[in-house]
């Protein structure tokens, strides 16, 4: 029988499902937060005059960071100093890079060898426009029996933690219904799962999930509509909850904010205007930011107002660098409080 769990503080009519409790605050401590990063990328970063084609584009300060949506959210968990442990396939060179490169990091992980090698992802800041190119690789292809230990280290590593948070794409190979998989594994586990993904992915989860976080774009693609206003994309939220996808869903919406929707509730959240290094792995600060607030038993929308100001900081760093705490502390405490939302859109401040 799981242990007694220990309530997740949430707005004052939302009831979570039941989960384990926190391990006890020291060094060696079991993670409260495990990630999984099923496609993780080395993220080449580099920056060029002008991008043209046919032309050779001369390119320098080539910066190597350790990506793919539950290594990046790993990454930024550690640097606000949680204990975390992340879980990803590896192969090939790249993919003992990326194992060096979170090493580096100070992040406990947990390696699955592959056939195949992991995939790289390059990003060029054009330095004459400020625009950023972002070239993204599929990745390899996994076998079935890797896929299955990639589970069986997800379910040890996740044994003792309080939330799962399984990010990023699905890498060939992979079936759309991997994720509802893993929702299966969190129920068993008693551990809440919070889920960022895209595509087939998205769409073929069913039950399970804690916390969705979907873009705008994302949530366009899972329910097939428009969503041209901000009442549509709350009815799409609170659809996936009324049918037992999810008990909240997080929306991000770039620049303008993010939207929370729990089954009697929507709050909109103002964006924090900052001038952007490096738009690449914002969304994953974000994700690093809720959760983290969420072990911290802060309610719901104190925790996505923290994933903010998270999202925020690292739009300052280069690359997929992490995010700093002080920076992310500092903006937290200037993170505007979010405005409650009807169906309508009639907004109330909360």
């Amino acid at each position: 029988m799981p242990e007694e769990p220990r309530a997740v503080a949430l707005p004052p009519d939302f009831e979570p499902t039941e989960h384990r409790g926190a391990p006890e605050s020291s060094a060696d401590a079991k993670p409260m937060i495990v990630t999984l990063a099923m496609n993780p990328a080395l993220d080449v970063t580099i920056d060029a005059d002008i991008v043209r084609h046919t032309d050779k584009v001369r390119c320098e300060g080539a910066r190597y960071d350790p990506g793919g949506g539950g290594v990046n959210v790993a990454r930024f968990v550690r640097a606000l100093g949680e204990s975390v442990t992340a879980v990803y396939p590896a192969g090939g060179p790249t993919g003992a890079m990326v194992s060096e490169l979170v090493d580096q990091a100070d992040v406990p992980a947990r390696r699955v060898p592959i056939a195949n090698a992991t995939r790289e992802s390059f990003t060029v800041n054009e330095r004459s426009t400020g625009n950023q190119f972002r070239f993204v690789f599929p990745g390899p292809r996994l076998v079935p029996a890797e896929q299955d230990r990639c589970l069986d280290e997800l379910a040890s590593a996740a044994a003792s933690a309080e939330f799962v948070v399984a990010s990023g794409s699905l890498p060939p190979g992979v079936p759309a219904d991997f994720f509802e998989r893993v929702a299966g594994l969190c129920r068993e586990l008693g551990v809440l799962l919070i889920l960022d993904t895209w595509g087939g992915g998205l769409r073929h989860v069913k039950s399970g999930v804690f916390v969705m976080k979907p873009s705008v774009r994302e949530l366009r693609e899972c329910v097939g509509l428009p969503l041209e206003t901000e009442s549509e994309q709350l009815a799409a939220a609170q659809g996936l909850i009324e049918r037992g996808v999810t008990q909240a869903v997080v929306v991000s919406l770039g620049a303008e904010g993010a939207l929370l929707v729990t089954p009697h509730d929507g709050y909109r959240f103002p964006p924090l205007p900052v001038q952007a290094v490096s738009s690449v792995g914002a969304g994953d600060a974000m994700v690093a930011g809720m959760t983290v607030g969420l072990t911290r038993a802060w309610p719901l929308v104190e925790s996505v107002r923290f994933g903010i100001a998270a999202a925020t900081a690292k739009l300052l760093m280069p690359g997929t660098a992490a995010c700093t705490r002080a920076d992310v502390e500092r903006f937290f405490e200037v993170v505007p409080e979010p405005l409650q939302i009807s169906g309508e859109s009639e907004a109330v401040r909360d």
